[in-house]
């Protein structure tokens, strides 16, 4: 690497220029699909194994305080390390630009939905792309699963905590805190169930020597007059807007209940977005009825195809829901707003979180305590990652449901004679993609988007 190409305002010491940490942000953010699995083992393949630009060491530690934090861990990540090497703006380029391409994504295929939704064409090759979803969600359960449940005691927190969401619709945030409150407890107890859990690709081949190693540049040593102007700034971005569209529009306006429910999300999604999709989906689908249940399953579709996190399917659901009631503007405008309205309120809070807290992230290396939390949460959240697959499930391959309301119990009940079989086999041929040939998510979803325009032109469905 030429390090006599260093901008000006760099950080003194790495030796990597702004404009080189531009070129590999915008290629980590092209290549960020799959998920925050997939979406972390590039970041690690490329600035730790490639580019040697931050230690393994310090890799994970950010990973497992990301993990902590509301929101997606993978673009917070992002943020973070651009942070680390070259101040906010770092963190701006390196996080904004992990999701850029998956709006532009998102709002063109949410574009192409609200005009043709209704084609045969398009709804064929959603019909395939539910079923591979499906398989894609049940995998996401068995791959964390493998991680996080490595004890009889993050079994059972895994088990309470699907019982508590699926059966007795106990609030998720109240999941993780107590999930939290356990493995702190139980770490700081110097219970080694409580350990935390290791990330990373292979969990080995740690780098010896990195261009940052493990000094703590200056602009990292926390600063509390720093935090409260860093904090008052952000706030006001996120916050500003909404209370605006409160005032002006009233809280019964479709652009306010997006901007009000969104931000809301954006405090209580701990554990990525598989955790928190169910919860949002039945928000959307029963209590505001944005969307219908399959149109979220195709959302998610849209999100699982395109680069950047799983969490951009919250774009497609605000751009649906301003699209049927766009008030005086034209829907595809509305449409527009709401989606980009969705976004801000949801990623915003990601910046926040990353510019005012890394600094005392960083302190907190090494804090037993907060490591055991982790775990339990990441136990949790398997739980809720199975009740989002079943949510899913019973939509995809069911064409009724029933909601049972029995003190204390609150689910959905599949009719079990509106099986839908084309979909169940073709589920079933996408799991056995994924489980027994180990063909890639890519492939899966481009076969099973095949498989349902074949079903189509075959009649079948």
């Amino acid at each position: 690497m030429d390090t006599r190409n260093v901008q000006a305002g760099a950080d003194a010491g790495h030796g990597i220029s702004f404009n080189e940490a531009f070129r590999v942000w915008l290629r980590v953010a092209c290549l960020s699909f799959g998920g925050p699995a997939g979406q972390i083992a590039v970041m690690h393949r490329i600035l730790v194994e490639e580019k040697k630009w931050i230690s393994e060491g310090r890799f994970l530690h950010a990973l497992n305080y990301c993990m902590l934090l509301p929101g997606p861990e993978a673009q917070q990540l992002a943020t973070y390390v651009g942070w680390l090497m070259h101040r906010t703006a770092g963190g701006l380029m390196a996080g904004g630009l992990f999701i850029l391409p998956g709006i532009i994504a998102i709002m063109a295929l949410s574009y192409v939905y609200a005009a043709f939704g209704n084609v045969s064409f398009v709804e064929a090759l959603f019909f395939g792309l539910k079923a591979a979803v499906l398989a894609i969600v049940v995998e996401a359960v068995v791959r964390v699963g493998k991680r996080a449940l490595k004890n009889r005691i993050m079994i059972a927190l895994a088990a309470i905590a699907f019982v508590a969401i699926f059966f007795f619709a106990v609030p998720f945030p109240i999941i993780i805190i107590a999930a939290g409150v356990i493995g702190y407890i139980g770490a700081r107890s110097g219970r080694p169930e409580f350990a935390p859990a290791g990330h990373g690709p292979g969990g080995s081949g740690a780098v010896i020597d990195s261009m940052l190693g493990d000094a703590v540049p200056d602009h990292v040593k926390p600063d509390t007059a720093r935090a409260i102007r860093v904090g008052a700034l952000w706030l006001a971005l996120w916050l500003v807007p909404v209370i605006a569209l409160l005032l002006a529009l009233g809280q019964a306006n479709v652009f306010s209940q997006i901007a009000l429910f969104f931000s809301k999300m954006a405090l209580v999604t701990f554990g990525g977005a598989y955790a928190v999709l169910a919860y949002v989906a039945q928000q959307a689908v029963e209590h505001y009825h944005w969307l219908k249940p399959h149109e979220m399953l195709d959302g998610l579709g849209m999100a699982e195809t395109t680069p950047g996190p799983l969490i951009m399917v919250l774009q497609f659901v605000g751009f649906m829901a301003a699209y049927r009631d766009p008030g005086g503007l034209s829907p595809m405008l509305a449409a527009t707003f709401g989606g980009l309205l969705a976004t801000w309120v949801t990623f915003t809070p990601c910046f926040l979180w990353i510019f005012v807290g890394a600094p005392y992230i960083e302190r907190l290396r090494g804090n037993t305590g907060l490591a055991g939390a982790l775990s339990a949460i990441t136990a949790a959240v398997v739980g809720v990652i199975l009740n989002l697959s079943i949510w899913f499930a019973l939509h995809t391959l069911f064409r009724e449901t029933v909601p049972v309301h029995a003190f204390p119990f609150a689910f959905d009940r599949p009719v079990l004679t509106s099986v839908d079989v084309p979909a169940l086999l073709l589920s079933i041929a996408a799991a056995t993609a994924i489980f027994r040939f180990k063909l890639g998510m890519l492939t899966v979803l481009a076969g099973s988007c095949a498989a349902g325009v074949g079903l189509r032109l075959a009649g079948i469905i």
